[in-house]
């Protein structure tokens, strides 16, 4: 994969498809992760916010993703506040800025299994977008069922 600058991933990314736990056990909706740009010690990487809904409430949780790998497509996301002593590392294995959704792959950690995400632009992907998705890891060889968060 070619080098894909932080500012690509910048902004806002919803949540589509998965196999993550917290995401599958149906109690938290609309996951969604906001990327913004920021400098941590000299390292320019990722600030981030993940959010969902809970009982109509939004909750978060915040980290920084520092690169580790020279094409940023690997990272070790480290929690702040209380928080701030897990870390995880993940990695991008598709991406396309003009189709607007990336692959994610996240290691195990000690609170999770390792996993996927897609992750989109937009907050409902349309019939078409998930078929090219599902196509792709296919393609890819990611054999891994992910299930589709929302309905078309």
């Amino acid at each position: 994969m070619d080098l894909i600058p932080l500012e690509k991933l910048a902004g806002k990314w919803h949540v589509v498809m998965s196999n993550f736990p917290m995401w599958l056990k149906g109690d938290k909706t609309q996951p969604t992760f906001n990327y913004s740009l920021k400098t941590k010690g000299n390292v320019a990487g990722l600030k981030d916010e993940v959010t969902y809904q809970q009982r109509g409430k939004q909750h978060s949780i915040h980290g920084f993703n520092t690169p580790d790998h020279e094409k940023n497509t690997e990272f070790v996301w480290r929690g702040t506040g209380l928080l701030s002593f897990v870390s995880s590392k993940w990695k991008i294995l598709y991406f396309s800025e003009a189709e607007g959704w990336a692959l994610i792959f996240f290691e195990r950690t000690r609170f999770t299994p390792e996993g996927f995400d897609v992750i989109t632009r937009v907050e409902k992907p349309n019939e078409k977008t998930i078929e090219h998705i599902r196509q792709k890891m296919h393609e890819m060889e990611v054999n891994t069922p992910l299930v589709l968060l929302q309905p078309l």
